[in-house]
């Protein structure tokens, strides 16, 4: 302020702007400025002499530009409105914004004022915020739009490469790796490495539109998809899609997938790699140096800033990887199974949902089938050649559960319970060579006498049987029809099985 009161007194005295400049030492536009502002003010010398340095200030260091009347301006600006609602249509460009300008302002301003001055205006609309992240809040993630290649060793035939790029929204740290495709497998697999890589799960996982994450996109709420969906409930973590045509929304990934062009693909691309696994060793390295290097105007690192502020808010890791799980559909069989179509294999549900149509998701081991959204059965996924259903006991209606237990063992250990004779006939039954099935019917129904005339009876019968030579359900029903004292001619025995037992059991053949 003693500079511009010394101005002042060299003016009020009648000296000239360039001798005024000699004497302070400063520029003549800067004097003609401030002598501008003393005749704006229409104060006189003395007045401002009276004034204090602060409201000297506020007269000749406002930063207001000083106002000149504009005629181009001011035809200009109430047509702005206009002109920049007329980009919103279809077809109108710029250019045809100005010409129609021109219709209207003949002696208006050339192209690049005008298009200078219309982008001005346009952008007053669209005011951007600066996002603060939390501590473990986000991880952005998206893929490139350039690519990285692999050289077959063999044909030499190029092939390109997806590569997968995260970042935490607090700390900046970065995580890149290379994949085949986009595809939901891959794209699971880049997000789950990028966990492992920080260590820790953030409150949320924010990716585009890609199909690989996001069934229907949506400005409020998009759909997630089953898999990605599955995933995040793994790892206790949410989906959170950005909104569509808004790469604002993850401008952190977007600068990032920018940053590692430099970082990490331009260091890439001075070496051939011919496997998948060597590239991404590589990578990671690059990313370390990229990681730890100084962010412009700090004094710290990403990794500095990720050790001392974001890992320890991170969630804990699930201590076990993520398993794909793929759908279909399947109807359940008269036989209470529904299949598996890829591996044309049948798995068995619980008996009362014959006809339903099940939901079935299954992993490289595991195997669940829904009804709506209720686990109703579990199977481990049989891979191997030979078995077709697989059948889980509790699964089978009441009268299945013992026809379906048939084996020579349960026949065996039932029939030494009754009697040494009666285990030796069931093993000569068993012994036949015929089809293993009517042994087993054979056998059931031997066995089923024990109840209708007791262990004793029946332990003669079989020895009264095994003398004659004769293994068969049907020599037995015939003695047991006898009197005890009554030993039946050879030629009254049937040789064959009897259709049932069931079909004889009236009590009057049996004392």
């Amino acid at each position: 302020m003693f500079t511009i009161r010394q101005i002042l007194r060299l003016y009020a005295s009648g000296k000239g702007t360039k001798t005024i400049s000699q004497s302070t030492g400063i520029a003549r536009n800067t004097i003609k400025k401030y002598l501008y502002r003393y005749v704006l003010s229409e104060k006189t010398i003395e007045q401002i002499e009276a004034m204090s340095d602060a409201q000297m200030s506020r007269l000749f260091l406002i930063k207001e530009p000083i106002v000149v009347f504009n005629r181009r301006q001011a035809d200009l600006e109430p047509l702005l409105p206009l002109l920049a609602s007329m980009l919103k249509k279809r077809g109108v460009t710029k250019g045809k914004v100005y010409e129609f300008y021109l219709t209207q302002c003949t002696d208006g301003y050339k192209s690049s004022s005008f298009l200078d001055k219309l982008n001005k205006y346009m952008q007053q609309g669209k005011p951007s915020l600066k996002m603060v992240h939390k501590a473990g809040d986000k991880m952005f993630v998206d893929f490139t739009g350039q690519k990285l290649h692999l050289v077959d060793a063999q044909t030499g035939e190029i092939s390109e490469l997806e590569v997968f790029v995260a970042i935490l929204g607090c700390s900046q740290l970065t995580f890149v790796m290379a994949v085949h495709s986009q595809c939901k497998e891959d794209f699971i697999l880049c997000c789950e490495r990028a966990l492992h890589f920080y260590g820790g799960v953030p409150q949320a996982i924010v990716p585009d539109n890609l199909k690989s994450a996001v069934t229907k996109a949506s400005k409020y709420e998009a759909q997630l998809n089953e898999t990605f969906a599955a995933f995040a409930e793994h790892y206790h973590t949410f989906g959170y899609p950005t909104r569509t045509y808004k790469p604002k929304d993850k401008a952190l990934v977007e600068g990032a997938v920018k940053i590692s062009y430099t970082t990490i693909f331009s260091k890439i691309d001075q070496k051939v790699y011919h496997t998948l696994d060597d590239l991404n060793k590589d990578i990671l390295v690059h990313l370390a140096i990229h990681n730890n290097a100084k962010l412009t105007g700090e004094n710290y690192s990403r990794m500095q800033q990720f050790m001392e502020i974001e890992k320890q808010t991170l969630q804990p890791l699930n201590p076990y990887l993520f398993e794909s799980m793929t759908s279909q559909l399947s109807s359940v069989n008269k036989y209470g199974h529904v299949l598996l179509s890829v591996d044309k294999r049948y798995y068995s549900v619980p008996y009362k949902l014959i006809g339903k149509r099940l939901k079935i998701k299954y992993s490289t081991t595991k195997l669940s089938v829904y009804d709506e959204n209720e686990v109703v059965a579990v199977h481990d996924r049989y891979i191997g050649k030979g078995l077709k259903y697989i059948t889980i006991q509790d699964h089978l209606a009441t009268q299945h559960k013992y026809a379906a237990d048939w084996n020579p063992q349960k026949f065996m250990s039932t029939a030494s319970a009754i009697g040494e004779s009666v285990a030796a006939y069931i093993a000569k039954i068993l012994a036949r060579e015929i089809y293993p099935e009517q042994s087993y019917k054979s056998c059931s129904g031997v066995l089923s006498f024990a109840k209708r005339v007791g262990n004793t009876r029946l332990v003669n019968a079989c020895k009264r049987a095994d003398s004659y030579g004769i293994y068969n359900y049907g020599i037995i029903d015939q003695i047991l029809r006898t009197k005890a004292d009554t030993i039946p001619m050879e030629d009254e025995i049937l040789n064959t099985d009897m259709p049932s037992h069931e079909n004889v059991r009236g009590a009057e053949y049996y004392e």
